[in-house]
């Protein structure tokens, strides 16, 4: 059969992939790459935490099916958590509910409150969950800048105003991926009342609540007045505590949001595997340290790069927060674009980033690095991109001469 599906007509193919087949070529031949690219934590799980695990899979009642919202156990740590970091009461019977990451919680919710045709409100540049979740429900997206500033607050009004249907949601997410922009209450508080105002449903996803280096600790949007009545809130144990692969993350705020969620993820899935609720459980209500060493790890890794960086020329600001460097493309390469530019530090230096562009089209004059390399392996990286920006002007020569012998 020959016909194509709807929901993956609607799917570009995706940006990364053919970066990620350079990079299996290149390691293929034998060349070091150094990668930048995914937001993959390389730091080992706190030991506490992998020991809570290793003691409670033992316990064969723990292999069997779990619970789709999440064991009471941990939805009292999300509580406690958000008592102890936001001054927020969070109801674990009601206002929380335990996602297989942050990921998952978003393409469920986005499936739970979606219609075809709705309008949903997604920042460009974004992380790609942000819209593809949405497009996968049958949504029509509708981009606004990420900054959040009066540009932002002027895109909602626009497009309340010309939107048919009126929107049904708006993503939120501070501190950014890609672009590592803050958020303030003030912020929140101006979106909440408008979105109230307007009856738009609010989506913050703050997965890098606790990477922050020169600002203070982020907030989070259910701080302001109200924000309850139309929001909801998702985080990821991933970054904080080091557990990528163990997808586990949750999601707080607004009953209505958070109970249409939950009857999705009945239909859909049992919960993550027991034994690493409870052991997120004792992440969340155990010694907090490792997250102050993980923090200061990241920091120390960002200073690196962003001073090599401009010591080689390429001026890239210094994210007050997450684990990424948004980098403008550098003049001389700017007419690239951001797939190209990336081939082409991939080629030329050995070292992988993510192309902005695979994060909307506005993302296209950047790339992002992620701060997954050591320091040791990051300053090799610079010298490789310090040698690959000396000689650019033959390194564009070359590649604009394999593209016309390739026309």
């Amino acid at each position: 059969m020959s016909q194509e599906f709807h929901a993956i007509r609607r799917l570009p193919p995706y940006v990364f992939a053919e970066v990620n087949a350079m990079k299996a070529r290149a390691r293929a031949v034998g060349d070091d790459i150094i990668d930048f690219g995914m937001g993959n934590p390389d730091f080992a799980t706190p030991a506490h935490i992998v020991d809570k695990l290793s003691e409670t899979v033992r316990d064969p009642r723990t292999h069997r099916y779990s619970e789709s919202r999440g064991i009471k156990g941990l939805r009292r740590a999300i509580s406690a958590y958000y008592a102890r970091r936001f001054n927020v009461d969070i109801d674990p019977e009601s206002e929380a509910v335990v996602t297989i990451g942050s990921k998952e919680g978003l393409a469920n919710l986005a499936s739970a409150i979606t219609s075809p045709g709705d309008v949903i409100l997604v920042p460009n540049p974004s992380y790609p969950i942000h819209q593809f979740g949405f497009i996968i429900a049958g949504a029509a997206v509708r981009n606004i800048p990420v900054r959040p500033d009066e540009a932002f607050l002027a895109a909602l009004e626009r497009a309340v105003k010309h939107s048919v249907p009126r929107p049904t949601a708006v993503v939120l997410n501070y501190p950014n991926n890609p672009t590592a922009e803050l958020a303030s209450l003030d912020f929140y508080a101006e979106v909440v009342d408008f979105c109230r105002r307007h009856e738009i449903y609010i989506l913050s996803d703050l997965a890098y609540a606790e990477i922050y280096f020169d600002c203070p600790p982020p907030p989070s949007i259910l701080q302001v007045p109200g924000a309850r009545d139309i929001a909801v809130e998702f985080t990821s144990m991933s970054k904080t505590y080091s557990m990528p692969g163990w997808r586990i993350g949750f999601a707080c705020g607004n009953q209505r949001l958070i109970g249409a969620l939950a009857r999705v993820k009945s239909y859909v899935d049992y919960g993550a595997f027991t034994p690493i609720q409870v052991a997120a459980s004792a992440a969340l209500n155990g010694d907090q340290s490792c997250v102050v060493e993980t923090r200061e790890h990241y920091r120390a890794r960002r200073d690196v790069l962003i001073s090599g960086l401009r010591h080689a020329g390429w001026d890239v600001p210094a994210p007050p927060a997450t684990m990424f460097a948004w980098a403008p493309i550098p003049a001389a390469f700017a007419h690239l674009g951001s797939l190209e530019f990336a081939k082409m530090v991939l080629q030329e230096a050995k070292v992988a980033v993510s192309p902005g562009i695979g994060f909307g089209e506005h993302g296209d004059g950047h790339v992002r690095f992620a701060l997954v390399e050591n320091q040791q392996r990051t300053r090799q990286a610079l010298r490789n991109i310090r040698s690959f920006l000396a000689r650019y002007h033959n390194v564009i020569e070359r590649s604009e001469e394999k593209a016309t012998a390739a026309e």
